[in-house]
């Protein structure tokens, strides 16, 4: 409880914010002991506004020992720290005192005038040290921009904690790996330049760019535009988000309306019945491979699912005790599914159920490795020549038990349902009972093989 209420202090039923300067900023602050009133008889509040003081004296000061090891170098960049401290700390006093940070050139503009006297009344009560809570309260520190490399950690670390949340470390990297590269992409080209330089000029540019790698007349491959799109769109998002959280929305986004024609990729072909018959669930075909690999592989089969959302199965999402053994695809606290109707239970028929029986506690080699998974797999495939074409991939599994289940007449719901897909029919029910679903999973299950099992028993 003494920490809850670090630095507060109540006199006469208002709490106060008392905390001493360190003794390693002593002869750089001249105030020896820190004393300002929160305007709040709320502890709730005191708090908040508390936390938001001590994070504007620990940037206040961090600014202070840059300055005083004058760390200044050719490129501006020890500048433009000790301007955002300075910055983020007049935000942080000025949310303290229950105002919003506002600079000087604004504040006539944006603030009616009994706010403006307000503002003057307590900069006035204000001792003369005390000069950074003058600035803080009247706009004084020059709005700092950053450079679009910072903005994008900051836009990581604070602006997209939403957009993360739930997300596996693995999803959180592959999520940050796509969005580096649009910005290293930007600045290889245009430098790191501070957001509020960005120009649509510069976005033209990056357009420009992307198109002569789209259309190469030097001969080399060409890439997809979607890649283009995903780049332009992602510095798109990040201009806008950074922007807003300034409180400048209606800032023009230099790479707006900036587009490619999206690409139609191929559709993945299905493994036919034959080929998953004669060639996948033959013994040896899978020989010397990871056991966990082999049997994730036998576990797509007849579930279609994605092999990451087999991968990242735990114990708990495989019920093979129950009267009808199925598997749970699920959202978890830390780990995210592709979309909302991705959440589904699969009965578990034919090769997929002996897989399962054979890795009751799932694939834990390969949770959260998707990337590691899909690699191996893509290998193993092609060195051993089991894909058909050079068109199939691993997700052919998925698209062969989509159209098995079609070509069988399963109803359209429940085909829907057991892909994870989102169904534009009104929902009736829950789908089906557990057996039911089994049952007609049963209609297109492959023949296990009879010596499947020593197929198994061999890894």
């Amino acid at each position: 409880m003494k920490r809850l209420n670090q630095f507060l202090n109540n006199r006469n039923g208002n709490w106060h914010y008392v905390r001493r300067v360190p003794n390693l900023y002593r002869e750089l602050d001249p105030r020896t002991m820190i004393r300002a009133s929160l305007r709040t008889s709320s502890l709730e509040v005191a708090r908040y506004r508390r936390d938001a003081m001590v994070e504007a004296d620990n940037a206040y000061w961090a600014s202070l020992i840059h300055h005083q090891k004058e760390l200044v170098s050719a490129n501006g960049e020890f500048i433009q720290d000790i301007a955002i401290n300075e910055y983020r700390s007049a935000k942080s006093r000025a949310l303290a005192r229950g105002y919003i940070y506002t600079p000087t050139s604004q504040l006539v503009e944006s603030t009616g005038l009994n706010e403006i006297l307000a503002r003057l009344k307590d900069a006035l009560k204000q001792p003369v040290q005390q000069k950074q809570e003058v600035e803080a309260l009247l706009g004084g520190p020059k709005t700092a921009v950053l450079k679009i490399s910072i903005a994008f950690d900051l836009y990581c670390k604070e602006l997209a904690l939403g957009e993360l949340h739930g997300k596996s470390p693995a999803q959180k990297k592959s999520w940050r790996k796509v969005k580096l590269r649009a910005v290293n992409n930007f600045i290889k080209l245009s430098g790191d330049l501070a957001m509020d330089k960005i120009t649509r000029k510069h976005a033209r540019n990056f357009y420009s760019w992307w198109g002569k790698r789209i259309s190469p007349t030097d001969g080399s491959r060409p890439l997809n535009p979607n890649s283009a799109n995903r780049d332009i769109g992602n510095l798109r998002k990040l201009f806008r988000v950074y922007w807003e959280y300034e409180g400048e929305e209606s800032r023009e986004n230099p790479f707006r309306k900036l587009r490619y024609v999206d690409n139609v990729y191929k559709d993945i072909p299905g493994f036919s019945d034959d080929w998953v018959r004669s060639r996948i669930l033959k013994p040896k075909a899978f020989e010397g491979l990871n056991k966990e690999a082999a049997l994730i592989v036998f576990s797509l089969i007849e579930t279609g699912c994605r092999p990451s959302e087999i991968a990242n199965l735990l114990p708990d999402n495989i019920k093979l005790d129950h009267e009808v053994p199925h598997i749970e695809i699920k959202a978890r606290v830390n780990r995210q599914l592709k979309s909302n109707s991705a959440g589904r239970v699969i009965p578990l028929v034919g090769v997929s159920l002996l897989a399962f029986q054979e890795a009751k506690n799932g694939f834990p080699h390969y949770r959260d490795r998707s990337s590691l998974l899909s690699a191996s797999l893509m290998k193993t495939f092609r060195l051993r020549k089991l894909f058909p074409t050079k068109d199939h991939r691993i997700y052919s599994f998925r698209h062969a038990f989509e159209k098995r289940m079609l070509e069988a007449g399963l109803d359209y719901g429940l085909r829907c349902l057991l892909m994870g897909h989102s169904n534009t029919r009104p929902a009736y029910g829950d789908g089906g009972s557990l057996s039911y679903r089994r049952d007609e999973l049963l209609k297109i299950a492959h023949p296990v093989p009879d010596d499947f099992k020593e197929i198994l028993s061999a890894f």
